[in-house]
């Protein structure tokens, strides 16, 4: 058993001074996961501010100017002035706005009036059909407060007697940041698992000195635990510098405890190191492995997990290969640590997910790590 240990000591060694002394290892480690954060935490961003729109105007009216004025004390539009219909529409097919809001002659009469709706038109620019919704659901709601504002001003009934207050649980500012940099941080540390430890035994083979590491009286299990240690340290390195970037930089809560965080990225290092083995051991070429750890790993992490998008508007098809996916897991683990708090019933059933498919994942690695070189 001492003869055991010190044999796993030796190859564990080994790595570690490969990982110290390779560059590449530490830019991957370090720089990678920073430049993923500054880009999803600066550059991509799912909330719509200020949006553009042309106002015309063909009523000179009480009402219609009072209509236009709240379109333009609206903080969520940037008005631009439109003489008539089709200059305003112009400017919608040159893209210099994303909706033209007409108001049109004898606006004020039919609101006046009993009989006759008072209509008010939105023309939207639907290549962009999210912005296309928030410019529709902005416009209903400056509308419905201009009428309630019109009928306490004429003491008249408000129109709508419900009020409703609406609460956002776990981000009430409704910051896309803080969706976006947990989802990150789960496209970072599969990245990190999978493209590190798909290189491992795929170095050694294209190097010619696998034959030297067959030929040491090292099992398999001491050679898939000595390559697979040192990357599981430098990957909880890595997630360190992440959630301190996450904390101090950007200022997202962390509602969950350390211990919590670090328990989860520990499980979910499991199936993407496991992973990154296997594909090692099936590849010949360090160029091929990285490709396929790409493909299998980065690739359904950004697409599939559900940082990006919904999986709920998948195709039901989609959706089911999502179920496999440990990325989609972690991160709805991760949102829940740093949003919610630690919520075990969500946070267990995830993690054993994960663990089940790392296990399989080491099993066959297990089984086509063969100690021969054909």
């Amino acid at each position: 058993m001492r003869a055991w240990w010190q044999q796993l000591a030796a190859i564990m060694l080994k790595e570690a001074k490969q990982v110290t002394r390779d560059p590449s290892s530490w830019i991957i480690a370090v720089v990678l996961p920073l430049t993923f954060l500054f880009l999803f935490g600066y550059g991509i961003s799912l909330d719509t501010t200020v949006i553009r729109v042309a106002v015309v105007r063909e009523d000179d009216g009480r009402d219609a100017r009072a209509l236009a004025a709240a379109l333009t004390d609206s903080k969520w539009f940037a008005v631009v002035a439109a003489h008539d219909r089709g200059s305003g529409e112009r400017l919608l097919q040159d893209q210099l706005v994303k909706a033209v809001v007409i108001i049109p002659a004898e606006f004020g009469q039919r609101l006046d009036a009993e009989n006759t709706t008072a209509q008010v038109q939105v023309l939207v620019d639907g290549a962009e059909p999210n912005t296309a919704n928030y410019v529709h659901a902005y416009v209903n709601t400056i509308w419905n407060g201009f009428l309630a504002a019109r009928g306490v001003e004429r003491g008249s009934p408000r129109p709508v007697p419900v009020s409703l207050e609406t609460r956002y649980w776990y981000n009430a500012n409704a910051v896309s940041r803080w969706f976006l940099i947990p989802g990150s941080m789960t496209v970072i540390m599969t990245l990190l698992g999978t493209l590190l430890t798909s290189l491992v035994i795929a170095r050694e083979h294209e190097r010619g000195t696998l034959e030297a590491l067959y030929a040491t009286p090292l099992t398999r299990g001491q050679i898939l635990i000595g390559k697979t240690l040192p990357y599981f340290l430098l990957a909880m390195v890595s997630m360190a510098v992440c959630v301190l970037t996450a904390l101090l930089l950007f200022q997202l809560p962390l509602r969950g405890s350390f211990l919590t965080l670090g328990l989860v990225s520990a499980v979910f290092l499991v199936p993407a190191l496991g992973q990154g083995l296997l594909i090692s051991v099936t590849m010949r070429t360090q160029m091929a492995a990285a490709q396929l750890g790409l493909m299998t790993g980065y690739m359904p992490a950004m697409m599939l997990s559900g940082f990006l998008f919904d999986i709920r508007s998948m195709p039901p098809w989609l959706q089911v290969i999502t179920l496999a996916i440990p990325a989609r897991y972690m991160n709805v683990s991760l949102q829940t640590v740093f949003l919610a708090g630690d919520l075990w019933a969500v946070l267990v059933p995830n993690m054993l997910f994960m663990l089940a498919v790392g296990a399989l994942f080491f099993g066959l690695t297990w089984r086509r790590l063969h100690k021969r070189l054909d």
